[in-house]
């Protein structure tokens, strides 16, 4: 089984890096039969392009691709830095996901992002410090489905909005 990890490709985020680089969350990932682990490192200047195997984990790094949407849909479970693109994007194709706030950017707003969507059950949200724990308590089946996006209500609340009569 495969994970995908997307840091993001605007601001480093080598906390995220070196958590799922970790002993303690390679084992969690090996404890829950995923053995592929696949990590988009984005504008890093500590992690390169790598490919190895560590025991019965193989570990591919690379910093960043036109698009994420191939490696999002060939995976079993996505962990992601808290953006809202990146939460989207796996949402949409119904990935299980884990999505980590970033604590270094400016007013934490991934982490209010991420809580919310918890809440509603769409994803399980964890710190870079608990994401071990988060993953061997994760269960994708407990993960509800994201609604297929509707455009018609974004025009109905700009038609309100702009006054326009519907």
């Amino acid at each position: 089984m495969r994970v995908f990890v997307t840091v993001g490709a605007t601001t480093p985020f080598d906390l995220l890096v070196e958590a799922v680089l970790s002993d303690s969350v390679r084992l969690a990932l090996l404890e829950k039969g995923y053995d592929q682990l696949v990590v988009q490192v984005g504008p890093s200047e500590r992690f390169h392009k790598l490919h190895e195997k560590r025991g019965d984990l193989t570990i591919q790094l690379w910093k960043l691709k036109p698009s994420l949407k191939n490696d999002l849909e060939v995976s079993d479970l996505v962990i992601s830095h808290a953006g809202s693109g990146s939460i989207l994007d796996a949402l949409r194709l119904h990935k299980p996901l884990i999505a980590v706030p970033n604590p270094t950017l400016l007013h934490n707003h991934q982490r209010e992002l991420a809580e919310s969507l918890e809440q509603r059950g769409y994803l399980a949200t964890s710190s870079v410090s608990d994401l071990a724990c988060t993953i061997s308590k994760f269960n994708p089946e407990k993960v509800l489905r994201f609604p297929e996006f509707d455009g018609s209500k974004f025009r109905l609340l700009l038609d309100e909005e702009m006054g326009f009569e519907t």
